[in-house]
C-alpha cells in the first residue's frame, strides 16, 4: 500500500494518477492500432480520448460518492467529493460515463458506433488492469480475511488492520488480461459490428462477478455474500446477452 508515488519538492505524485494515466495510454494506443483494421482512422479514435477520459473519471466519481455516501460524506466537508487523488472511483459509473461521452461524440462526429465500439472494447479491458493496481496501492477494494498462501496484508491503519486478505485487486488485474487477450483475438474473427462489445460486456460482467465473492470492503451484503456490483453485473451480463442478439448479422449466403 503506497499511494504516493514519488515526490517533486512540494509537489507529491500519486500513484492513481501514474496508474490512471498509464491506462488510459496503453487503452487508446491500442485502439488506435487496431482501427486502421476496420477502416477507421487511428486519429478519429485517439480523439476520442479527452471524452472518454473526462466520462469515466465523472462517472465514477458520481457513482462513488452515491454507494458511500452515508459512510464518507455525509459528515465531511463539501469538498471531499472531488478529492479523487485520495481514491474512491467506482469501475460501473466510469463504464457508464465515458459510454455516454462516447455516444455524444460519435453522434456528433457521425462515427459508426458500433464499429468503434468494437475497437474501443479490448482497449477497455486492458485499461481496467492498470486501475485495479491503482485500488492495490491504495489499500481499497480490498478481499476477505483468508490464510491462502498468496495473501496480502495491508498496513494497520488500512481498514484491514493488518490481517491477511484475498488479492482481489490483483484478481481482477490478471483476469480483465486474459479478458483483453480474448477479446482482441475475436476482434479480428468477428461476425458482425457490436459483437466485441457486446462480449465484453459479458466477459466483464462475468469476472467481475466472480471476484466480488472474495470483496471483504463493503459495509454490507445481501443475503450475506451478494453486493452492489453483484447487481449492477447481472444488468450488464443481460444487457450484452441482448445485444448480441438483436444487433444486426450478415446474411447468410447459400
Amino acid at each position: 500500500m503506497h499511494p504516493l508515488a514519488f515526490q517533486i519538492g512540494p509537489l507529491s505524485i500519486h500513484w492513481y494518477g501514474v496508474l490512471v494515466a498509464l491506462g488510459f495510454l496503453a487503452g487508446l494506443w491500442t485502439a488506435g492500432r487496431r482501427a486502421p483494421l476496420s477502416g477507421i482512422a487511428a486519429e478519429k479514435v485517439l480523439d476520442l480520448g479527452p471524452w472518454l477520459i473526462i466520462g469515466a473519471i465523472v462517472g465514477a466519481r458520481i457513482l462513488h460518492v452515491i454507494s458511500y455516501w452515508d459512510q464518507e460524506y455525509a459528515r465531511a466537508p463539501f469538498t471531499e467529493i472531488f478529492m479523487i487523488q485520495k481514491g474512491g472511483l467506482v469501475y460501473y459509473g466510469g463504464l457508464i460515463g465515458s459510454s455516454l461521452a462516447y455516444i455524444i461524440y460519435a453522434l456528433i462526429r457521425k462515427l459508426p458506433m458500433w464499429k468503434v465500439a468494437d475497437i474501443l472494447a479490448p482497449s477497455v479491458a486492458l485499461g481496467y488492469v492498470f486501475g485495479r493496481l491503482v485500488c492495490l496501492m491504495n489499500g481499497c477494494c480490498f478481499g476477505r480475511a483468508c490464510d491462502l498462501p498468496w495473501a496480502i496484508r495491508f498496513p494497520e491503519t488500512n481498514p484491514t488492520h493488518g490481517q491477511p486478505v484475498h488479492p482481489t485487486q490483483i484478481y481482477d488485474s490478471l483476469l480483465n488480461v486474459v479478458l483483453y487477450l480474448a477479446l482482441a483475438w475475436l476482434y479480428r474473427k468477428k461476425k458482425f459490428d457490436g459483437q466485441v462489445f457486446s462480449f465484453y460486456l459479458v466477459g466483464y460482467a462475468i469476472t467481475r462477478s466472480t471476484v466480488e465473492m472474495f470483496r471483504g470492503d463493503y459495509p454490507e451484503y445481501y443475503a450475506g455474500w451478494i453486493t452492489p456490483a453483484h447487481l449492477v453485473s447481472a444488468g450488464i451480463l443481460l444487457t450484452g446477452l441482448i445485444l448480441l442478439w438483436v444487433l444486426p448479422k450478415p446474411e447468410k449466403t447459400a
